[in-house]
């Protein structure tokens, strides 16, 4: 890679990071987004021998990463009629122990991955048949998912509020900690090669030809065969004219509160029809989320915190006692049909991985070796194919994948192959 002026750099919580003005001259990839996407797809990309730069218009993590829960829960998201997000979802909960063992052997990073499963519960007699609908869905998709009594639950839970009525106990559903993520993600990707220009925003995709050139940012150009947009809900900033992709935010409100020995906290996630609460290793209880349509509007609002504890306090009361360390909003970057949307573009050498919904985490490691995949040997694997932009044409305008166009694809693969996937 050739750099259009010297490259410095900082050390921002141990990780080196790109500084300076210039953006690079060149680079073989170009990523617009340093999410848990953007960065993962980034790792992946630059394992493979690749010189890539990825993009950040404020600080990596700063758009829906560090706002979401960390839940890797394939089962407790399924909704009726998924059945590919499913299949993705269940591949990325697969891949997601190697997935984390190669990400915090190259970082020397924790990440805070606890595989106690998740419980979903039903507080009163009148959500109890609710609940059943969902036991009978999971059971229909072949999911290991185990039905539970009232007293079944709160012997796993003993905190929870003596009138719960039932519960799902997911058992494959676990959760990570999005700002050990984070961290980990940005010190494996720089460690493997990459540069990360972090406040430095993309003004937008240059083309010559009909073909992608590069990006313009704030540092200058950099010229690249080959861009992935994965900017989450601000992606339709970016898109080229005569391009669209309907991806939309969708405002969710958080918390955390502190646990001590006193109030206790609990051994699993547990999700409610109301909220979802994780606990974490370091004593933080998460309460999530609200899910409104209000653009970017970022306001805290007393409606949404009053949802939040009033639905927290309803299934463990112990919360009352806890302190309140802190509250944020995010924004999910969310489709049309809620799933994500990956793949080559009508633009040769544009590509994009984004709409992941609240599904960021989870489908982590499925996004990045699909989008590996495409851009190394020229195609998606087929669990990630029905999640193309050209979905949202109808069916009479689908058509069979064809080869991604980047000049890259079929170099320097040898060896590598999606079932793995992971090198450290």
């Amino acid at each position: 890679m050739q750099a259009g002026s010297p490259l410095t750099r900082s050390i921002d919580n141990g990780v080196a990071v790109a500084t300076d003005i210039a953006a690079p001259a060149a680079v073989d990839v170009a990523v617009v987004g340093a999410g848990v996407i953007g960065l993962s797809i980034a790792w992946r990309l630059a394992l493979r021998g690749l010189s890539v730069a990825v993009f950040e218009r404020a600080t990596a993590g700063a758009g829906a990463s560090l706002a979401a829960t960390g839940m890797l829960a394939a089962a407790a998201e399924h909704e009726p009629g998924c059945h590919d997000l499913l299949a993705l979802a269940l591949e990325s909960q697969r891949q997601w122990p190697q997935f984390r063992a190669a990400l915090e052997a190259q970082s020397g990073r924790d990440i805070d991955f606890r595989e106690g499963g998740t419980l979903v519960v039903a507080l009163g007699r009148d959500e109890v048949e609710r609940l059943r609908f969902r036991h009978d869905l999971h059971r229909r998709c072949g999911l290991p998912t185990r039905w539970l009594s009232g007293p079944e639950v709160r012997a796993m839970e003993p905190a929870l509020r003596p009138s719960v009525a039932a519960g799902l106990y997911c058992t494959d559903d676990h959760q990570v900690d999005p700002r050990l993520v984070m961290a980990a993600l940005r010190a494996a990707y720089v460690a493997a090669g990459g540069l990360l220009f972090e406040h430095c925003a993309v003004t937008g995709v240059d083309l010559e030809g009909g073909r992608v050139a590069g990006l313009a940012t704030g540092r200058g150009s950099c010229r690249a065969p080959t861009v992935v947009l994965t900017a989450g809900a601000w992606t339709g900033d970016l898109l080229p004219p005569n391009l669209t992709v309907p991806v939309r935010p969708l405002k969710g409100q958080a918390l955390a509160v502190r646990a001590t020995p006193d109030t206790g906290t609990l051994a699993h996630i547990v999700w409610t029809e109301q909220i979802h609460m994780a606990p974490k290793s370091d004593g933080r209880l998460i309460v999530g989320a609200t899910v409104e349509e209000r653009g970017f509007d970022d306001a805290i609002t007393a409606g949404g915190l009053l949802a939040l504890l009033e639905g927290a306090h309803r299934a463990f009361p112990a919360i009352e006692e806890m302190a309140i360390e802190a509250v944020w909003t995010g924004f999910r970057p969310s489709s049309i049909d809620d799933a994500p949307i990956l793949g080559a573009t009508s633009i040769p050498g544009l590509a994009l991985a984004t709409g992941h919904h609240r599904n960021g985490y989870l489908l982590a490691p499925a996004t990045a070796f699909a989008m590996e995949a495409l851009i190394t040997d020229g195609a998606l694997p087929a669990v990630a194919q029905p999640f193309g932009l050209d979905r949202f044409e109808g069916a009479a305008a689908r058509r069979q994948p064809t080869p991604f166009t980047a000049p890259l694809a079929g170099e320097g693969t040898e060896g590598a192959e999606y079932e793995t996937g992971i090198s450290t």
